[in-house]
């Protein structure tokens, strides 16, 4: 069950999640008209007897107030790019609330659970979204990447904006199983503040459970590739780049400025779908719609094609 309140300075969505007691609510999505084709490669290896499931990474760009590319022109899009990927879950950055809260009613079958960076509903959203007819959240954290993680709004690695990490449980009404969803946006500016983020990340996902698949997503402001935060995500033991795992090649970058493909020719992927645990990759992909020369946002989203394998224990029990 989710609750909203409405006392000053407490504006923010809060998601209150009891394990017995969790009401979900299920929509229909309508279909819409066909848009461009994105670039998409499928897993040879890929297996498992799970059904599918299409994570979606995607920074929406906050609503800046200074044309062109107003949130008013882009909202329809990116809504309407959802219902036609139809995404199972979807990691968000840089929403603002109003903007999360637009999404919210012109996307009745998402649930999403996210607190602003600066406290409350106070700055940017790493908010998740998931389609209520198929999963159920069961567990959420946010915390911040600083030196005080429990401290909304800290920052203490020379980052002049506030970084932070949404993560929830979810276990699937499909096939029973569980999953730690994990969403984030690194620096842009400071590479130090970049690898001290990953090593907090890491350090914590240490103790997300034995056997629990996690999911991995975000804006990590740093090419895939020959870097210490990719390296350290992806070393020996750690986590899979869904991209490199379905057989792609880094021709087309994430981040394009509201130019378009032609701008991220050869740039840098920066937006990723990491996985660990028993999760294969079935496909993954760059979209890259668009309405004439409007884009829905300044990056491109990031949707991978998964199957979860494992079956959470405490699901079973509770079905």
């Amino acid at each position: 069950m989710s609750t909203r309140s409405d006392t000053p300075g407490e504006a923010a969505r809060t998601v209150h999640i009891r394990l017995w007691k969790l009401v979900v609510l299920v929509a229909g999505v309508a279909g819409v008209g066909a848009c461009a084709a994105p670039l998409r490669t499928a897993s040879p290896a890929a297996h498992g007897t799970g059904a599918p499931l299409s994570v979606m990474t995607f920074n929406i760009r906050y609503a800046h107030t200074t044309p062109p590319d107003l949130w008013p022109d882009r909202l329809p899009m990116i809504a309407e790019l959802i219902r036609r990927r139809r995404p199972d879950i979807i990691g968000t950055q840089e929403g603002l609330y109003h903007q999360l809260r637009d999404l919210e009613s012109a996307l009745p079958e998402y649930g999403w659970v996210g607190t602003g960076r600066d406290g409350g509903s106070r700055g940017e959203f790493m908010a998740v979204f998931y389609r209520k007819d198929r999963l159920v959240p069961l567990e959420y954290d946010h915390y911040w990447l600083s030196d005080t993680p429990a401290l909304p709004g800290s920052r203490t690695w020379g980052n002049n904006y506030p970084r932070m990490v949404t993560s929830v449980k979810f276990s699937d009404r499909v096939g029973g199983m569980e999953m730690l969803f994990v969403n984030t946006h690194f620096d842009h500016e400071v590479q130090p503040s970049r690898e001290k983020s990953a090593a907090l990340m890491l350090d914590r996902l240490r103790s997300s459970g034995p056997g629990v698949p996690v999911i991995l997503v975000g804006d990590f402001n740093v090419g895939a590739g020959d870097n210490p935060v990719y390296s350290a995500f992806t070393a020996p033991g750690k986590f899979t780049d869904t991209w490199v795992a379905a057989g792609n090649r880094d021709t087309l970058g994430t981040f394009h400025g509201f130019k378009g493909p032609s701008a991220a020719l050869g740039a840098r992927r920066i937006d990723w779908i990491l996985v660990r645990g028993d999760v294969d990759v079935l496909s993954s992909e760059i979209v890259t719609d668009s309405r004439g020369s409007q884009m829905p946002s300044d990056h491109f989203p990031v949707v991978a094609q998964l199957r979860v394998r494992t079956v959470g224990r405490a699901s079973q029990e509770r079905r």
